[in-house]
């Protein structure tokens, strides 16, 4: 009986595993997920004030398809002798799915890291939300106002005073300037504080150092910067990109026997870009990694990743949301219209949990459309 073994238990993994059970059919061919946890966190949700709602229990969508998971930690991938370790123990497998994700980079020789916040884990939001729990109008300092950072400082900004940080001289950098004017106006309306073109250099007792020589007051320092694939990318190519992913072709192989999906994989979107790291191409990629990595094995046609047109929503707390279609991010939808979809997107996004027949049929759709915004034909999106 062949093996198919999917390393991370994230958007990508979950369903490179729904994926591979979609393939193999009624055929014998063993499947295991192998992550740590019980749970599929739903990261891009921890933003928000109960991070413990942005979970799903893995056995409810795994059982139900017939994929076993190994709760375990893998530390080695032997491409040559096709094994991995986890936890000190080989598992040997016919055809792997690295789908380990992503995570948050953190800073090197900076005075009282250890003081500093995240949301780049449940355990890291929970820290964050009980530590300001049953706590009004604190002093928070935010590092970073990309994707996680505005959506940080905007949820944050309901109930404590916000400084939001950035080395670069203008919000939402990596968004461009299609949604910036939507977001400084809102910023504003929620009394976000910005100071750019520098960054946090010392983090003390209720105070936070910068690099342009202030200081200022900080209850809490929460740290929203960069994002790099896991070091696991490292044992499978020596020719990463600059995110640390593996490069794949457009069946997401990465070598003969390996397949790589969700933030590990530098997959091409089109001839000018490749995916971002997020679960709007995590999951599609999951579904055809997964999918190819079992139709290998039994000798079945493989599937091209071709993902949908690219949007982005941000939620921006309690001055709405901004919804952008395009790599130009043109801005379809803004204030309550933004956070309604924003708020729709963030349930779709977990998957079907308890039914064999719903899991499989979602793991057969790459690409969607959003069924609950007015899209032209053009404007098809693709599933997160």
């Amino acid at each position: 009986m062949g093996h198919v073994v999917i390393i991370g238990g994230g958007f990508a993994g979950v369903w490179s595993a729904a994926g591979a059970a979609l393939a193999r059919g009624e055929a014998h061919l063993r499947i295991t997920l192998i992550a740590p946890n019980e749970h599929l966190v739903l990261r891009p949700r921890l933003y928000e004030p109960e991070p413990d709602l942005a979970k799903v229990e893995l056995r409810r969508i795994l059982e139900p398809v017939g994929v076993d998971h190994l709760r375990a930690s893998v530390s080695t991938i032997d491409t040559g002798r096709r094994v991995v370790v986890a936890d000190g123990r080989e598992i040997g497998y016919d055809r792997l799915v690295l789908a380990a994700g992503s995570r948050l980079v953190r800073p090197e020789g900076l005075p009282g890291a250890e003081r500093l916040f995240d949301i780049d884990t449940l355990d890291g939001a929970r820290r964050l939300t009980g530590h300001l729990r049953d706590r009004e109008d604190c002093s928070v300092v935010v590092v970073g106002a990309g994707f996680v950072g505005l959506e940080a400082a905007t949820a944050l900004a309901a109930r404590h005073r916000v400084l939001l940080v950035d080395t670069s001289d203008v919000v939402g950098d990596q968004l461009g300037a299609g949604p910036r004017e939507v977001i400084e106006a809102a910023l504003d309306e929620l009394g976000v504080e910005r100071r750019l073109g520098t960054t946090v250099t010392e983090v003390g007792d209720g105070y936070a150092v910068l690099s342009d020589g202030g200081k200022v007051e900080a209850d809490a320092v929460v740290w929203c910067v960069g994002m790099r694939a896991d070091e696991l990318t490292r044992q499978i190519s020596g020719e990463l990109d600059r995110l640390g992913r593996v490069p794949v072709d457009r069946r997401l192989r990465a070598l003969p026997e390996v397949f790589a999906a969700g933030d590990t994989a530098a997959a091409p979107f089109d001839a000018e870009h490749t995916v971002m790291q997020s679960c709007q191409h995590a999951t599609p990629l999951g579904k055809v990694a997964g999918y190819n990595a079992a139709a290998d094995l039994l000798g079945m046609p493989l599937r091209d990743f071709t993902p949908g047109p690219y949007v982005t929503c941000l939620d921006l707390g309690g001055a709405g949301g901004v919804f952008t279609r395009g790599w130009d991010r043109r801005v379809l939808a803004t204030g309550a219209d933004g956070a309604d979809i924003k708020k729709r997107i963030n349930e779709w996004i977990h998957p079907p949990v308890d039914d064999a027949s719903a899991i499989l049929a979602a793991a057969d759709r790459v690409s969607v459309e959003l069924p609950f915004f007015p899209l032209s034909e053009e404007d098809t999106a693709p599933a997160v």
